[in-house]
């Protein structure tokens, strides 16, 4: 009947066509009108006026032609790559790496700018950002987000940083200065969280739903993905996993209260974090100025390093199983300068230490995202968001 149908239907059916579309040139175009039609299953007439709708609002142009049949050649078309701008930061407690990519995801301006000069960290920030534009070719007015990867607690429900240890400076409020500085939607992200997010786009977890990244550099920290969703926690502090009381390390009392002063020490971290890497490298005759270092020229030595991979192996081993039996992932990636340095050699040893004293027996690897996890992390999420914005409201 008449009287039963939902208003707004074809309006709703063309967003999302549009979508689709849209979706289909980024992954595969360019693309022909009849190929976008034979690809949706929409008629040539409907492709074609899909087509010029996108078109008429910017979001798609024409990029050459496909030559072949009769008749004129056909027009091949792509998304148009400054439709739509995005930043991603990787903050760190002594530097701040800023890109800025199209819509289409691809990076066309990056800075990068010491932080241990300044106690402004609004000003960093802004510097990093609007330079990063401005190598790109761009302004701030085609910036639709920027997302900040950042060590530290990030409150779910307010977006702030909420605990940040190495970075003092950083505090509640920050996030409120950012966006009135910049005049664009700011987003924080947890660093080890925005890594996640890289593996699950372009990395060893790529069309995985259920993992976890353990992360081995500086500290140690975890970011769990369940469903294809990150799991923050309840207060953010979900993959906090340096404070992991472990057997073999003292356990810190009344963390909470301590932690935020900073310098306080988890018993995982204790264990497992980079000066106890260059405590076990030192123990079998391998120093080196980072731990990464130690780790790699165990690698390299052959039987003469395996002493040192070994117990590493069992210590990281400790956390991985703890997280294990409570989410029994299918695989975990373990990332950092100390993963990467450790290899499929330290990978192939936390998988097998992690089955002895375990019930469960994931598939552990090394990441597949080989540099800069967070700031790709960082541009992953602040493009998923943009496309949503910017492809959402085609029929507006």
């Amino acid at each position: 009947m008449a009287s039963t149908r939902l208003p707004g239907t074809p309006r709703l059916l063309r967003a999302l066509n549009d979508r689709a579309a849209l979706e289909l040139l980024l992954n595969r175009g360019p693309l022909t009108r009849a190929q976008l039609g034979e690809m949706t299953g929409l008629s040539k007439v409907t492709a074609s006026q899909l087509v010029e709708r996108l078109e008429q609002r910017g979001l798609v142009r024409r990029v050459g032609e496909q030559a072949g049949g009769r008749g004129p050649n056909a027009q091949l078309y792509a998304v148009t790559p400054g439709s739509a701008h995005v930043i991603g930061v990787d903050v760190g407690p002594d530097r701040v790496v800023a890109a800025c990519a199209d819509i289409t995801g691809s990076i066309i301006g990056r800075v990068e700018q010491s932080t241990k000069d300044t106690d402004d960290p609004v000003g960093v920030v802004h510097n990093a950002v609007v330079q990063a534009a401005t190598d790109a070719g761009t302004d701030m007015s085609s910036v639709r987000r920027v997302v900040l990867g950042t060590p530290g607690l990030v409150d779910p429900e307010s977006g702030e940083i909420s605990f940040a240890w190495d970075l003092p400076r950083w505090h509640r409020g920050l996030l409120d200065d950012l966006r009135r500085d910049l005049h664009t939607p700011v987003v924080f992200g947890n660093d080890v969280n925005m890594a996640a997010v890289a593996e699950s786009s372009t990395g060893a977890a790529a069309g995985v739903k259920d993992f976890v990244l353990i992360w081995a550099g500086r500290g140690v920290g975890l970011a769990s993905v369940i469903d294809g969703r990150l799991h923050q926690g309840h207060t953010g502090a979900a993959g906090e996993i340096g404070y992991l009381p472990v057997a073999g390390a003292e356990v810190p009392r009344h963390l909470g209260r301590k932690a935020s002063k900073g310098g306080v020490r988890g018993a995982f971290q204790s264990i497992a974090g980079a000066d106890a890497v260059k405590a076990i490298g030192k123990k079998y005759g391998f120093r080196g100025v980072e731990a990464a270092d130690v780790v790699r020229d165990a690698v390299a030595a052959g039987p003469a390093g395996e002493p040192v991979l070994d117990e590493l192996a069992a210590r990281l081993a400790l956390g991985v199983a703890a997280t294990c039996v409570v989410l029994d992932p299918p695989l975990v990636v373990l990332a950092g300068e100390v993963s990467q340095a450790g290899g499929p050699a330290l990978a192939a040893r936390v998988e097998n230490e992690v089955a002895t004293i375990t019930l469960v027996n994931p598939k552990v690897v090394i990441t597949g995202v080989e540099a800069e996890p967070v700031l790709h992390g960082a541009l992953h999420t602040a493009l998923d968001a943009v496309r949503d914005e910017v492809f959402g409201s085609t029929t507006g």
